[in-house]
């Protein structure tokens, strides 16, 4: 058999194949149209039932609890710490209700943030942990913040060790020239407290170094200094 005749017959067999195949497809479409059209169906639904949720509840849901997070902001960064947390009984219900109310939701989260910090003004440690605990984050800027607020709480306890802990995790977090040198200085700060002069130098060296244009590089020699008066003076 010549090669031409070979292609043709091997054309011929995978027309074969192929037909064989649809015509096996069009006996499984007959025999499970009714399942199919109910799986369809129910995919339908679904899709159906999510976009409802998503715009005609959660989306407008969101908006809600976006606005309430707004009107307390402002009490928040007046320090009206009191008002902030339970509302002014007029037109904002405070971020505690915010939580309660908006659970879910992405301005929820925030009012733990906020709240958290509000509890620490107020005094009022375990508050202040347990809300910036559930703090989920994700933002670049806020989480960070939000793990140097829990050192922050630490430290007001009376727990070096832990708040040393955060303030590290924060700086790393951050990864700035911002929240990464505030933080370093929080550590270096109870380094030289607690009388570890070592770990102080190494802290305020880094910050010299790695952040010599923030205003905690630029004093940072002054805390190097310090530590080693101190470590001399043991």
């Amino acid at each position: 058999m010549s090669a031409k005749k070979q292609k043709e017959s091997q054309a011929e067999k995978n027309f074969e194949n192929i037909g064989e195949a649809l015509s096996s497809s069009e006996q499984f479409l007959e025999k499970n149209q009714k399942s199919l059209l109910t799986g369809l169906l129910i995919v339908v639904v679904l899709v159906g039932a999510y976009l409802a949720y998503h715009y005609l509840y959660k989306l407008p849901r969101n908006e809600k609890a976006q606005a309430a997070l707004f009107k307390g902001e402002r009490y928040f960064q007046e320090g009206e710490d009191s008002l902030a947390l339970f509302g002014n009984g007029n037109d904002f219900p405070g971020f505690e209700s915010v939580i309660s109310q908006y659970k879910g939701t992405r301005s929820a989260d925030l009012a733990h943030a906020y709240a958290g910090i509000s509890y620490n003004r107020m005094g009022n440690n375990e508050k202040a942990l347990e809300h910036l605990k559930k703090f989920k984050g994700g933002d670049l800027l806020i989480t960070p913040a939000v793990v140097g607020a829990i050192g922050d709480v630490y430290m007001n306890m009376g727990e070096s060790d832990k708040a040393i802990d955060q303030f590290l995790k924060a700086a790393k977090k951050a990864d700035d020239q911002m929240l990464s040198p505030i933080n370093y200085k929080k550590a270096g700060e109870v380094y030289l407290k607690e009388g570890n002069y070592d770990k102080a130098i190494e802290i305020f060296t880094r910050i010299k170094e790695e952040y010599i244009n923030t205003p905690e590089g630029q004093e940072a020699d002054k805390y190097i200094k310090q530590a080693e008066l101190l470590k001399e003076s043991k």
